[in-house]
């Protein structure tokens, strides 16, 4: 059932011993009489190949005159019906009929035509447009004209003619020079030359495209997707972003349209039935592998927790097996996680924070102001917001001397008095050092009954060694003891090793080196499959605390080479509790320290309830090192701004400095 030369990756194969006669009568004696045998039914159907499901419709109307599908449509009702016809047809006329629904009557399904023209391969856009042709004596390209507009409509007529390259030598030189189009057509061109994106998108070869990703990656210091989302809007944009994802890893592509599908309240199962049954027989395996990497939980799981009955059993059926105990990656998601590290390893981006000097700075000014608004009834929230989040750390240092000189107070002291609540812990931490402000936090979550260890790893794993001295230094003013003293006294075990090391600042800031990165990565390799718990944990601690960041990414490049593993899976798998979460967190600002930042602000805002604590801490400690990456990773792995989140999920002034601080809607 694979391209020759190819592993077959379907989660559903041929049925051995097969005889359509015999399962054609089992069907009939299923739907015989009062009511129907269901179980029956989607054993059958769901265990079976698409060609062996068309041979028994054959063999259906030959014994007994009928027409199986219509037998199916009268016998069974909702969701499950839908999707066991849905597997009776032949995938290019399944695909038909999704894209005839979509564009039906009133309105158009734009998420139904993105995901199958974005996805499909040459061969299988040219079986759509024929078994469109065939089912609905129709054009499928006039039908789409008439129903789409503008740049959309172009692209969709672009994908429809099936003729995206398919050649796998790729010329350094074209790809240069395609990066080089793209970045022109978009990032530095006033407005946007849509025709060259449609072009390059529309007709490379994928293996040209993913070297031009690369490429542009590389001369813009930002992936494609932001530029796309920046220069284009709409359902277009949507397109774009869905071919380029297709590009990367069409597995991926479906795996993350499987958990939009069933996340949150309510099921889009329209969605969810056409990925099972169309991927069933091409990549399901990959599919489900790279959703359990993605979103830590499997396929499986998902779709048993979101759906019920006979439905979901067939849904099961398809899935074909539950990924959470597996551990290992399937051949193409291991490529993904080589691939991430890979990019990780090459795009020199530049940080940069939303907050920087103010020009034509006056200390005694902006004292002048702060005072005013603290003086006499009342507090001027407004004024001290626009001030304290508009100027730089040291800007905000200086003015704190201006105040003292000018009035004989203690600004901090003031707008303690002044302030309250979310707000006032806002406002004091960025009048901090941010040493101090490292300092404060690390001791409060070591002071008292508990410990909060999420902010000891949030804070000790993905400062640099120059901010561990600082961090050091300002706690032992402020508290007149070490930090290593008090992380020693608060925690036990490794996790208070891993801590005792950090905190050290002794990371190595050296490039990497090939032969001790594969020497650094046999040695995890050997420990995570072999020695005890305490030697692992002692291993990946002397590798993953000491190493420098270039050389880190090295070492886990070649973890994936010889264990097919990405080496945060097996931390999850082999570790627990404190210390597989810290080495979780140095793994994933090893990788991309933004995006580390953004899933812990998502994670502080989503669902019930706000963690306003980390919010306060991360958007304080970032606002001028890196919190425009920040954002732009946020909108990139949860399809919404930062912005926008922090406005619907906070309120008041508190939300007014947090946006200041945010520095615009993405």
């Amino acid at each position: 059932m694979a391209p020759k030369g190819k592993v077959y990756r379907g989660s559903v194969k041929d049925f051995p011993g097969f005889n359509a006669s015999q399962d054609a009568d089992a069907l009939y004696n299923a739907m015989k009489g009062f009511g129907s045998d269901k179980d029956a039914i989607l054993d059958l159907i769901t265990s079976r190949s698409n060609k062996q499901r068309v041979e028994i419709c054959q063999a259906y109307k030959s014994q007994y005159g009928k027409d199986l599908i219509a037998d199916l449509k009268y016998e069974l009702t909702g969701k499950f019906e839908r999707l066991i016809v849905s597997l009776m047809r032949p995938p290019a006329y399944s695909d038909a009929k999704e894209i005839k629904d979509a564009i039906a009557g009133i309105g158009t399904d734009e998420k139904c035509l993105i995901e199958i023209l974005a996805s499909r391969t040459n061969q299988e856009i040219h079986d759509l447009v024929a078994a469109y042709k065939d089912a609905y004596e129709r054009d499928l390209e006039a039908d789409i004209v008439g129903d789409t507009s503008g740049h959309f409509k172009k692209m969709l007529v672009v994908l429809l003619q099936g003729a995206r390259e398919e050649d796998d030598v790729v010329s350094e030189d074209l790809v240069e020079q395609d990066a080089k189009d793209l970045l022109e057509a978009g990032e530095l061109k006033w407005g946007t030359d849509e025709a060259q994106f449609i072009y390059i998108l529309g007709r490379r070869s994928k293996q040209h495209l993913r070297m031009v990703f690369d490429e542009y990656l590389k001369i813009s210091g930002k992936p494609i997707e932001r530029s796309i989302r920046g220069e284009l809007s709409g359902d277009f944009e949507k397109l774009m972003l869905a071919v380029v994802k297709c590009i990367r890893s069409t597995a991926e592509y479906f795996a993350e349209r499987l958990y939009k599908a069933m996340k949150g309240l309510g099921t889009r199962d329209n969605t969810l039935i056409r990925i099972m049954v169309s991927r069933s027989e091409i990549d399901m395996l990959d599919i489900r592998e790279v959703f359990r990497t993605k979103y830590e939980k499997s396929l499986h799981n998902m779709i048993k927790e979101d759906t019920s009955g006979e439905y979901k059993k067939a849904l099961l059926k398809l899935c074909g097996g539950d990924d959470d105990a597996a551990g290992e990656f399937f051949p193409e998601a291991a490529q993904v996680a080589y691939r991430m590290w890979e990019l990780s390893a090459v795009a020199k981006v530049e940080l940069r924070g939303t907050v920087q000097p103010v020009g034509n700075f006056n200390d005694d000014g902006d004292a002048q102001v702060l005072r005013k608004a603290m003086k006499g009834l009342g507090t001027d929230e407004g004024a001290i917001i626009e001030v304290l989040t508009q100027r730089s750390n040291a800007q905000r240092q200086q003015i704190l001397k201006a105040y003292k000189a000018h009035y004989g107070r203690d600004l901090l002291a003031d707008l303690k008095s002044e302030l309250s609540g979310s707000l006032a812990k806002l406002i004091l931490g960025l009048m901090l050092t941010p040493a101090q402000y490292d300092a404060k936090q690390l001791r409060k979550a070591v002071e008292g009954a508990g410990t909060d260890e999420s902010t000891l790893i949030e804070i000790m794993a993905t400062r640099n060694n120059q901010e561990i001295a600082a961090i050091n230094e300002a706690y032992q003013q402020a508290y007149h003891k070490s930090l290593e003293d008090d992380l020693s006294s608060d925690t036990s075990g490794q996790f208070k090793r891993i801590l005792v090391s950090l905190a050290l600042g002794n990371r190595d800031e050296g490039p990497e080196n090939l032969t001790q990165a594969h020497e650094d990565a046999k040695k995890l390799a050997d420990v995570s499959s072999n020695d005890s718990s305490d030697s692992l944990e002692t291993r990946f601690l002397s590798i993953l605390c000491t190493r420098s960041y270039p050389h880190l990414r090295r070492v886990f490049q070649e973890f994936i080479k010889m264990t097919n593993h990405d080496v945060e899976h097996a931390i999850r798998k082999r570790m627990s509790g404190d210390v597989r979460d810290a080495f979780v967190a140095i793994v994933r600002s090893v990788k991309n320290k933004p995006a580390f930042f953004a899933d812990k602000l998502y994670k502080s805002m989503k669902g019930a309830g706000t963690d306003e604590r980390t919010l306060t801490r991360i958007m304080i400690s970032r606002s001028e090192i890196d919190l425009l990456n920040i954002r732009g990773e946020f909108i990139d792995l949860f399809d919404k701004s930062l912005y926008h989140m922090i406005e619907k999920d906070t309120s008041g002034d508190y939300r007014k400095a947090l946006l200041a601080l945010c520095g615009g809607d993405d």
